[in-house]
């Protein structure tokens, strides 16, 4: 693999490389080294210009044998027990471009184009297995996560939901069936992304049980849950 861009320096990373094909077990040293990807971009960078503030990244895994709901949790997987739920390879289709269209009237800063900013033409197995989480109400999709595949974990891409059902806290919901298929595939790690070490809006990751940070500095360590 081939380093695109690099820039490394005691206060800085930032690191990107394009490749079609990685192996399960290389994508589980990836993500352990604090890596993402969105389609074949590759990447990692340990801060961030974001709502008008300069922020510190932490990469967030979740231990998959040690997590347990909280309260709130709890509260969001009865409140959408109603719904179903399809687990299947990556299929890009109409009904999930309609969704992201919807889905991104939330955001005012870094507004993606299309799904193709985060998923692969191909994204069943391009750069690697992913599954999609579908969720369903009266068979209309409601919400879909993107979930890669490793050997010994599992990391979550790209999640979406209708905002008209905010109230369902669907974004949460696909998150625990995520953390549940790692559990019942025998996943060590889930991993949930990036987040700022500051308050913002990536927050919410932080309100998980049995996390562990990665600084790109030091090993990963545990991190306390912040919110309920």
């Amino acid at each position: 693999m081939l380093t695109e861009s690099t820039h490394n320096n005691h206060n800085n990373i930032e690191e990107s490389f394009q490749q079609a094909r990685v192996p399960a077990i290389y994508m589980d040293w990836l993500w352990a080294h604090g890596w993402r990807h969105f389609g074949v971009q590759f990447f990692r960078y340990n801060t961030m210009a974001f709502e008008d503030m300069q922020h510190e990244i932490l990469a967030l895994r979740t231990c998959v044998s040690d997590f347990a709901l909280s309260k709130s949790q709890r509260r969001t997987w009865r409140r959408n027990a109603d719904l179903q739920t399809v687990i299947r390879p990556v299929v890009i289709d109409d009904e999930k471009q309609t969704l992201f269209f919807k889905h991104r009237e939330r955001f005012k800063q870094y507004i993606p184009d299309s799904l193709g900013a985060f998923l692969s033409p191909r994204p069943s197995h391009i750069p690697c297995q992913c599954m999609e989480v579908c969720v369903l109400e009266n068979d209309r999709l409601v919400a879909v996560s993107f979930l890669d595949i490793g050997v010994t974990a599992v990391s979550s891409v790209y999640a979406m939901f209708d905002p008209e059902l905010s109230g369902r806290r669907l974004g949460i919901y696909t998150m625990l069936l995520e953390l549940d298929l790692a559990r019942r595939l025998k996943k060590q790690y889930y991993y949930s992304g990036y987040t700022t070490r500051k308050p913002s809006h990536y927050d919410y990751k932080k309100c998980f049980d049995a996390l562990e940070a990665y600084d790109f500095v030091s090993d990963w360590r545990p991190y306390p849950r912040t919110c309920a």
